[in-house]
């Protein structure tokens, strides 16, 4: 590393201390940002990664709540407003045990850089809470949200900060928040995205994070003159990234051999089709149930628990062309990366947010494999929260197919931006100091525009 990446990591490790994913955020993105400091000394003058890297705002607040006992249950909000240099906050709120100060700011400072690449005028943020919505009732979720948006909508708006659904918050919690919005502001206004459709949500939301990790890799394989026809798939995870992933990949002709959920994974060698991707949305949006479930309806498929004493995940060692780590942050370690690589794969997007710890990206770059990192690879559904606060501004509702196209449109210019960068600064083919770095300038160029603030 050089002196000024020492410099910022011990100025960032210093302010923000027992915050590992957070340093983990900031170390890879000014690891590539030391190729631009050397052409570009005006940025460094200017203190402009050291801003960055500062939140321009953070809320962390109590949230009360009543359970179905009458019982009194406390829980912590959060909200985190990084950066609104090109636009007002964009990025998700999760509800999930380990949400924390550091894990919301490591987000909140990907999806800075991620919402620059979008091309759409959006700045970066992130908020949730610990609490978890698994195995409440429908009522119980509903005051905890009342509870948590009565408090975030003084800090909220369509022109300040308008947060979406993340890991825990789907269309019932994203409409219970909405609706305690309404209730409180008396305002109808796109101050949430991942609505409804009835009252404003966009066609293709659900679905886009998913799509927009397989156009990527698809962006990806054009670079060599290949497709997603007859490859071979893993994805983890099995919500509602994992679920349309699967779902785009069998559309280009590839083949999806594995989900997971928090307790193992499922293989099934003969591909999960249509059919038995219906049987996986309904068991887990509908029902709530256990990936585990897939094998008694599917006896070509077998299922391993997940077992904390291995040091590797084995849904990462089976033979395959493709991965798309779909669940959550650093679930791909460097024994993963390894088996991956042993494996056959050539080709890692990335659905979930920082999936891959730092070593097991320093393999796939130095294997020269196609590896879209997080922050460029899973930007579409950020870009369709984008279009759909687009929508409610206009009172118009696109049509799937323009909001798809659209989609598509985006994702082909991120990986554009993306391969562009990484060759003018000397490392091409390198998605990750290309995604790093065109997100930065966008955004640090836009802070010298606008002074010191």
């Amino acid at each position: 590393m050089s002196e000024f990446v020492n410099q910022i990591m011990d100025l960032v490790k210093a302010k923000n201390p027992a915050e590992p994913e957070f340093h983990q955020a900031v170390q890879e993105v000014v690891d590539s940002l030391d190729l631009v400091i050397e052409r570009h000394p005006e940025y460094r003058t200017a203190k402009v990664i050291e801003r960055i890297v500062e939140p321009e705002r953070v809320m962390m607040f109590r949230v009360p709540w009543l359970d179905d006992q009458g019982d009194v249950q406390v829980n912590r909000g959060f909200r985190i407003e990084m950066n609104s240099a090109i636009g007002p906050y964009k990025g998700g709120l999760r509800f999930h045990p380990s949400v924390n100060l550091g894990i919301l700011k490591f987000l909140a400072f990907e999806q800075v850089f991620k919402n620059s690449l979008t091309t759409l005028p959006m700045g970066g943020g992130k908020g949730g809470s610990d609490f978890d919505p698994k195995g409440k009732s429908d009522n119980e979720v509903m005051r905890f949200c009342q509870s948590f948006m009565t408090e975030l909508q003084r800090h909220i708006g369509p022109n300040t900060d308008v947060p979406a659904g993340d890991i825990g918050v789907g269309g019932r919690e994203i409409g219970f928040l909405f609706g305690q919005y309404k209730r409180v502001r008396n305002e109808f206004t796109g101050v949430l995205t991942g609505k409804g459709l009835a009252w404003g949500g966009s066609l293709i939301r659900p679905e886009a994070t998913g799509y927009g990790a397989v156009y990527f890799a698809a962006e990806m394989l054009a670079t060599r003159g290949e497709t997603l026809e007859g490859k071979t798939c893993l994805v983890s995870g099995s919500g509602n990234v994992a679920q349309y992933t699967t779902e785009k990949i069998n559309e280009l002709g590839g083949k999806v051999v594995t989900l997971s959920d928090s307790s193992g994974y499922i293989y099934d060698p003969d591909g999960i089709g249509t059919e038995k991707l219906a049987f996986v949305m309904d068991l887990k949006n509908v029902r709530r149930g256990r990936i585990k479930e897939y094998t008694d309806k599917f006896k070509s498929a077998t299922y391993t628990a997940l077992d904390n004493s291995l040091d590797h995940n084995p849904l990462w060692n089976h033979k395959a062309d493709c991965a798309f780590p779909s669940a959550t942050q650093n679930e791909v370690n460097a024994v993963d990366a390894g088996n991956l690589l042993s494996n056959g794969v050539y080709v890692v997007s990335e659905g979930a947010n920082m999936p891959t710890v730092p070593d097991g990206v320093e393999k796939f770059i130095e294997a020269k494999i196609l590896y879209g990192p997080g922050k460029a690879a899973n930007a579409g559904g950020v870009a369709v929260s984008g279009l759909e606060m687009s929508q409610n501004s206009l009172r118009l509702s696109w049509t799937r197919e323009e909001v798809d196209g659209r989609l598509q449109g985006i994702m082909k210019s991120i990986h554009k931006s993306c391969y562009d960068a990484a060759e003018r600064f000397g490392t091409p083919g390198n998605y990750v100091n290309g995604a790093n770095i065109a997100g930065f300038l966008k955004v640090a160029d836009t802070m010298l525009d606008q002074g010191v603030v």
